[in-house]
């Protein structure tokens, strides 16, 4: 395959093949999670559903319209040996994505991130595969109404403490997550080491998340 090949590959699987089903809970996305007190998280004492239980949630098109209910609320699983609990919503206090605000949950082994307009699930559920299985969020171009951004997905590895996420889950290490005393590290794929800090409330600007990407318009 030429290098010309390879790149249309890549472009038309990244931009162009068919994008994954959604299968996050209706009521998880109509509902309001900026209104919830992040300090106060469920008890995993295995009361309530297990992961497996609970549908996959994922990105609707290339980016939620307003900062959705948790995917995990019903879930109490406890999490397994290995993993630490970060669950919560942290906020950058230093690094290059200063201001970034993102919400961790967990229940067993699953862990769902959610921030700037995409969820990202890793782990057991009841209606789809292991990895997350998404899009990145930014749009690259637009056709008449239709956004196109990049088709992402990864898995979410608990190693010595750190939760590792490889592309594809067989790729490289792409972003790591880990706890140094009350602060959560955040080491992303451009570089960067971001400090981050738990909050309880979502800031009012993060509710409706920023257009992101290059937003070509071709049509």
């Amino acid at each position: 395959m030429t290098l010309i090949g390879a790149f249309l590959l890549i472009f038309w699987l990244g931009f162009l093949s068919a994008r994954p089903p959604l299968t996050t809970d209706p009521a998880a996305l109509a509902g309001d999670g900026s209104v919830l007190n992040y300090c106060e998280l469920p008890q995993l004492d295995g009361s309530g559903k297990q992961a497996e239980d609970i549908a996959k949630g994922n990105t609707p098109g290339c980016a939620y319209s307003h900062f959705p209910l948790p995917i995990l609320a019903e879930c109490t699983e406890p999490l397994p040996a290995g993993a630490e609990d970060i669950r919560g919503l942290w906020h950058a206090v230093e690094g290059a994505h200063r201001g970034h605000v993102e919400r961790v949950e967990q229940c067993g082994s699953r862990v769902v991130v959610t921030s700037s307009g995409i969820i990202h699930d890793y782990g057991p559920n009841s209606s789809a595969g292991l990895n997350t299985n998404d899009t990145e969020g930014a749009v690259l171009f637009s056709v008449g109404a239709r956004d196109f951004c990049m088709r992402t997905s990864a898995s979410m590895i608990w190693e010595e403490g750190v939760l590792n996420f490889y592309a594809f889950g067989w790729g490289p290490k792409v972003v790591a997550r880990y706890l140094e005393g009350d602060q959560m590290v955040w080491e992303y794929l451009d570089g960067s080491i971001n400090r981050m800090e738990r909050i309880c409330l979502l800031p009012e600007e993060h509710k409706i998340p920023a257009p992101r990407g290059r937003r070509i318009s071709l049509f």
